[in-house]
């Protein structure tokens, strides 16, 4: 009994001297921290505190007591451009706030107007003033087609060192076939519909498989025929059927 006593009283002596004496005590600083590595995102620590303050909930100079952390997940989760949001207190009065974010693959600029983004997670996003260096889609595009075609077609290209860096823009046709614009070169390049399928593993994969094969062809015929004939010698190659590829010469030629 003696060692069960003094077991709960060295408990509760240990807790007493850990818990925060919240009283009077005030937030001294707040830090705010990206938690992934897409430091190029579309919200900064200014925006989060911008929002915020907003909001009333930026807990620098408040009181402990009245700093609600989970509120200020809360917001910051209602944000359309935040994965994730953690925020606590530490011992000597400081918040940490540390997010990550859904990351834009491909903007779209469609034929209806719209313009908007679609994020990793292959969801909408709402224009911004983001600027980095994306693939943009253009044409016959709706919101679905975008989440549930073009998002994974991006997603092949994206895996590729070469592409990525090679197509700059995706055009989609009355039909639905695609066009690739090349950041390299003069030309246009044609790869036909993107395969169907009932649901989005099935069509995930069937997109990769199509564009990796169509893609493939074409790194193919860059290095054999166009390091021969010249990057503009044609404006328009159309890799839709499997046993040719049909060249429009240039107006030039």
């Amino acid at each position: 009994m003696v060692d069960i006593a003094l077991g709960v009283y060295l408990f509760m002596a240990f807790t007493a001297f850990n818990k925060f004496d919240d009283k009077g005590r005030r937030c001294t600083k707040v830090n705010i921290q990206i938690t992934d590595s897409k430091t190029d995102g579309f919200i900064g620590s200014d925006e989060i505190k911008a929002r915020l303050k907003k909001q009333g909930l930026f807990p620098l100079g408040k009181p402990i007591a009245q700093i609600r952390t989970r509120q200020i997940e809360e917001s910051l989760m209602a944000s359309p451009f935040v994965k994730t949001a953690e925020c606590y207190i530490t011992q000597d009065g400081q918040v940490n706030i540390a997010y990550s974010q859904l990351m834009p693959i491909v903007r779209v600029k469609a034929n209806n107007g719209t313009d908007y983004y679609i994020d990793d997670k292959c969801s909408i996003m709402p224009n911004s003033h983001y600027t980095s260096d994306l693939i943009i889609a253009t044409g016959n595009i709706n919101q679905w087609y975008a989440r549930n075609y073009i998002a994974y077609l991006v997603q092949t290209l994206m895996a590729s060192d070469f592409w990525k860096n090679q197509i700059v823009q995706i055009n989609v046709l009355s039909d639905l076939g695609i066009e690739l614009v090349p950041r390299v070169g003069n030309h246009i390049i044609y790869i036909g519909q993107l395969p169907e399928a009932k649901t989005p593993r099935e069509r995930q994969k069937q997109i990769a498989d199509f564009t990796r094969h169509k893609m493939d062809r074409l790194k193919k015929f860059y290095q054999y025929g166009l390091s021969q004939a010249g990057w503009n010698r044609y404006s328009y190659i159309n890799l839709e059927f499997d046993n040719q590829i049909i060249c429009k010469k240039s107006k030039q030629e």
